[in-house]
């Protein structure tokens, strides 16, 4: 069975007819996971209870009962969301074994929905990392080259879905990690706006940048997901209230009238001549079928990427300070004090990414230095926020590369941090400005490898971006299966 062969509506409407069973289905995807184990894409599978979740799904059709929208649905889960009782490491050995006692929002909302939670993806440790080379349980691979990168952080969920391994699956992205990914493994991968989706239950890297948001292999099952997952939640005071689109209507809008910007500042130096040539290409298509292409300029773009690094890895200094060897996780042994037990219990749990993004955080935050980092890169970050409200003034959405490279080779970048960070200069504007934003495939290099396109809009108007994508993606009509699926 192929998974990659359904959506989430025609897997539902095939389950609820007693044509497929719920159990088969689960079983074949935990199959294909376990075959292609050598990708990395999971830290943990959960059989017993995906096949319990099934059962009950299928005991539903047995008895005639209308299916909620997501029955069958094989979905996997970015190792940085709780979920009770279910080991929870965020890629990292200083929540080695680490069960919560609650569970995610998100994850509430979509087993509701009749959703088979399959597992926990890998990804770079606490969700820091553009290659999902920085996890302590080793790198994911990308399936349409094993020797190259699939992004980062959320390689494992990006990879699981481009595989067959799961219909949907949950990342989050604090400055491009579901976004880039999804273009260097063909697949959708969607940011909302801030605050559209509930945090809760997520394990915090930057408080006021991450978001959580689906991958797929269609614009479809991205909306639907989307609808289920967002929503105001008492429990996460950042939650917003706005109303939601019907995101399922959106995609069956056509483009003609829509305003897609073109900003200058994000097609020179550094950008790939194919993916430039792929972008520019997508974007010729919106043209043709009635959309009007405009020049926006986004000027503070070139301060993002130290803005970036300086606001996030100050809220990881932050948010991190709790893994301390005391409540919860690892702790060190056979130490003389308090004090050793705290220094080294992090030393040996964190990676040498974290470490460096914490001490740069908190130097950052450090007297003396506050105001000349920090706070001037708050600064900064509104002038970004405002370089998208004077843009969305003349457009609707905002077209650009989603990555300046195809997939990158394992160890490319390790040794050098600036060259990996700049990974994300096309994504980590829209986590400052707290936009939504997707990317989609919409080609592929000399080599094989596919290049995604990222569109951008205003905040919580979501349904146009997703208008957008599923216009381009019925006009491409790319076959963006991996090779490595042949083969399991």
């Amino acid at each position: 069975m192929e998974l990659r062969d359904f959506t989430i509506k025609s897997l539902r409407q095939k389950i609820e007819a007693r044509e497929v069973k719920a159990v088969d289905v689960c079983r074949a995807a935990l199959a294909r996971a376990e075959r292609l184990s050598d990708l990395n894409a999971f830290i943990t599978l959960v059989r017993d209870r995906a096949l319990g979740q099934a059962a009950e799904i299928d005991l539903a059709a047995d008895v005639g009962r209308t299916l909620p929208p997501l029955a069958g649905a094989i979905i996997a889960v970015k190792d940085n969301m709780v979920i009770r009782s279910v080991r929870t490491t965020a890629g990292s050995r200083i929540l080695f074994n680490y069960k919560p006692p609650y569970t995610a929002t998100v994850i509430e909302r979509l087993e509701a929905a009749g959703a088979i939670i399959i597992g926990k993806t890998n990804c770079d440790e606490f969700a820091m990392g553009s290659s999902n080379e920085n996890s302590a349980y080793g790198p994911v691979k990308n399936p349409w080259d094993t020797k190259r990168v699939p992004g980062g952080s959320s390689g494992g969920s990006a990879v699981a879905v481009s595989t067959g391994m799961a219909l949907v699956a949950l990342g989050s992205d604090t400055g491009g990690s579901i976004r880039q990914p999804a273009s260097l493994t063909g697949v959708v991968g969607f940011k909302p706006t801030y605050g559209r989706v509930s945090r809760y239950g997520l394990i915090a890297f930057g408080s006021s940048l991450d978001q959580i948001g689906p991958f797929a292999n269609s614009v479809e099952d991205v909306a639907l997901v989307l609808s289920i997952i967002g929503g105001h939640d008492p429990n996460d005071s950042t939650s917003s209230d706005a109303p939601m689109d019907d995101y399922l209507a959106a995609t069956k809008r056509d483009v003609r009238g829509l305003r897609v910007g073109v900003p200058r500042q994000y097609y020179g130096a550094g950008l790939d001549a194919e993916v430039r040539a792929s972008v520019e290409s997508a974007i010729n298509k919106l043209e043709e079928l009635g959309a009007v292409i405009v020049e926006v300029s986004l000027p503070h773009t070139e301060y993002a990427v130290p803005v970036y690094y300086l606001i996030a890895t100050a809220e990881a200094s932050s948010n991190l300070a709790r893994f301390d060897g005391v409540r919860y996780g690892f702790r060190a042994e056979e130490v003389e004090s308090l004090k050793s037990m705290y220094s080294r219990t992090r030393e040996q749990g964190f990676g040498g990414e974290v470490k460096l993004r914490i001490m740069l955080g908190t130097y950052a935050l450090s007297a003396g230095y506050y105001d000349a980092y920090y706070g001037k890169a708050q600064k900064v970050r509104s002038l970004i926020e405002q370089d998208f409200r004077d843009a969305f003034e003349s457009c609707d959405v905002i077209a650009t590369p989603t990555s300046p490279t195809p997939a990158f080779r394992l160890g490319e970048k390790t040794s050098d941090p600036l060259e990996m960070y700049l990974s994300d200069i096309y994504t980590i504007t829209a986590n400052l400005a707290g936009a939504p934003g997707v990317s989609l495939p919409c080609g592929f290099s000399s080599a094989g490898l596919p290049i995604g396109l990222q569109l951008i809009a205003r905040r919580f108007d979501e349904a146009t971006l997703i208008r957008a994508a599923s216009n381009i993606e019925q006009a491409l009509g790319l076959d963006t299966k991996p090779p490595v699926i042949s083969q399991a």
